[in-house]
Parts: structure tokens; sequence; C-alpha cells
């Protein structure tokens, strides 16, 4: 099974975005890996298992903000469709990068 946690936290004063932090940083020590911004999974070997994470992340909620849980098994998971669109960047993946001192 996978834990998926969505959420959409305040961050306009700094004790919101302290708050954010320490949820996400909550997240990454207890095992779950970043899919895209807000928005993280964590592999549960049952439903029991996947329960305990879920109660454990409503305990170390911040007080403000939007969360979602879902569970799903690995089937479904496997099934994602990825699709990804045009990607910009400002770094140079070429030669031109190169700095030789």
């Amino acid at each position: 099974m996978r834990v998926i946690v969505f959420f959409d936290l305040p961050v306009t004063t700094a004790a919101e975005r302290r708050a954010y932090s320490k949820f996400r940083k909550y997240l990454i020590r207890t095992g779950f890996m970043m899919m895209q911004e807000s928005v993280y999974c964590k592999l549960a070997l049952n439903m029991t298992a996947a329960n305990v994470t879920m109660e454990n992340i409503r305990k170390n909620k911040p007080k403000k903000g939007l969360i979602h849980m879902l569970t799903v098994t690995e089937k479904q998971f496997a099934r994602m469709e990825i699709v990804l669109g045009d990607f910009q960047t400002e770094v140079l993946n070429s030669d031109e990068r190169l700095v030789i001192m």
C-alpha cells in the first residue's frame, strides 16, 4: 500500500512558514518521498501500518491549512500515468558550463 499526502498550508507569516517547514521535515524524517510540491508518498506494508501512519500525521499536523490523505494499493499506484510537459531551465546542460581552472 501507499499513503499519499496532499497538503496546502498557508505561508504568509513567519509562524506559518515555520509550521510548513516543520510539517514537511516531519514527512521526510518519517520516510515520505516527494512526488511533487506538496504531494508526498510513503510505502506501507498493510492497511494497519497505513492507518498508524495517517494517525501520526493527524497528531503532527499544523494548526492551519488543508491536508488530504489517500491510501492506494501497489497495483493502483503502478497504474499511475505520468504526463510531462516542456520543462524549461536556465541551467546549461552542455560543455558550455564547464569551467577549467
